[in-house]
């Protein structure tokens, strides 16, 4: 499978459904794992990361989950492409810096991504709608044991599997949900509760993960010990935290409506009129007016069947996925900005108006 054809297939995890889809968009769990007696990446010589690449790479595409997957040497992917694949969430930002001696494969329902040769010999993840983050360990758990039959991993019984992070060390594992707390945003309730998140040993992060912004209202919560824990253990305490957090963004959602509901369709209501009506539209903007719209359609101010329309603009009106659709040198900002506005206004122009109680 060529990447455009990857591209032109809608991620499975993207689409609305699964536990909670409402205010959790998806579940991933990432593995790292490396091969025994073999420098890790970062410290390894260009021949060594070929040399690795080779025994690891056949291992990976023979998985049956990866039949007829995308899979590109990182080198042979121009700077667009690997844009485009952090824009799907299927390589870090980091991987899509490397080149020589590194490389990806993803199958085509875009739920199971390998990085090779990123911080570790093999970064794997699974996808899920919703809160799935059960569903999407075992799902790697059974990829992580066909490829622990076949490669030498770096293990030691005392500390779990060796990484090249220190606080990776243990079960090499980072479960994470993607959430979408408007409600908590709106009401000035998202400091405390991340404030809360932090203390009791988890990470909220935004859109892209560690460094990175959380626009859209969308934030990244996951586990960060994995030093002297049960895989079970981590995901309890993860999905617990996370039922609070949806708990808590439920409620506000509520009191918005109950007490302050013209505020609610104001935010709705504007968030529609710029974005139908606008020329000039950066990604930070359109983000955050799409998360309103996107709230509008949980709380019944729009038709649930739009939901995919809005969902999928999500991902569309990122930079690289603009230049793709573009087909021309490359763009300015000037020129991506007013793009994403055409886009935008395209996708609604038969978008009904928001109303309240529907």
């Amino acid at each position: 499978m060529n990447l455009e054809r990857l591209l032109s297939i809608r991620p499975e995890w993207e689409q609305a459904s699964g536990p909670h889809h409402q205010i959790v968009i998806s579940s991933r769990i990432r593995l790292a794992r490396n091969l025994r007696g073999h420098p890790f990446p970062g410290w390894a010589k260009k021949t060594d990361r070929l040399q690795i690449l080779e025994l690891i790479k056949p291992a990976v595409e023979a998985l049956p989950e990866m039949d007829d997957a995308f899979s590109a040497y990182l080198q042979t992917l121009t700077a667009l492409e690997k844009q485009l694949l952090v824009e799907r969430h299927l390589i870090s930002r980091e991987h899509a810096a490397k080149s020589a001696g590194s490389a990806v494969v993803v199958n085509p329902p875009q739920t199971l991504s390998i990085m090779i040769n990123e911080e570790d010999h093999l970064r794997m993840q699974v996808l899920r709608p919703g809160l799935q983050l059960n569903e999407a360990f075992a799902a790697l758990d059974q990829a992580d044991s066909a490829l622990d039959a076949r490669l030498d991993f770096a293990f030691h019984p005392q500390l779990g599997y060796l990484t090249a992070c220190p606080t990776n060390v243990g079960t090499g594992m980072r479960a994470s949900a993607m959430l979408h707390l408007p409600g908590l945003v709106l009401s000035e309730q998202i400091n405390p509760v991340i404030q809360a998140v932090n203390k009791i040993g988890h990470a909220v992060r935004g859109l892209y993960g560690e460094g990175t912004e959380a626009m859209g209202n969308l934030f990244q919560i996951s586990n960060q010990v994995t030093l002297g824990e049960r895989e079970e253990d981590i995901l309890a305490e993860l999905n617990n935290v996370i039922e609070r957090i949806i708990e808590s963004e439920t409620n506000a959602r509520q009191v918005l409506l109950q007490k302050k509901p013209e505020t609610l369709m104001d935010h709705v209501g504007r968030g529609f009129g710029v974005l139908s009506h606008a020329y000039c539209m950066t990604s930070k903007e359109a983000l955050n007016l799409l998360s309103f719209l996107k709230l509008g359609i949980d709380l019944g101010f729009f038709p649930r069947e739009r939901q995919e329309e809005i969902d999928a603009l999500f991902v569309l009106t990122q930079p690289a996925h603009l230049q793709n659709g573009a087909h021309q040198e490359k763009l300015t900002p000037e020129q991506r900005d007013g793009l994403r506005a055409a886009t935008i206004r395209a996708k609604l122009k038969n978008f009904p108006a928001p109303k309240h109680g529907t």
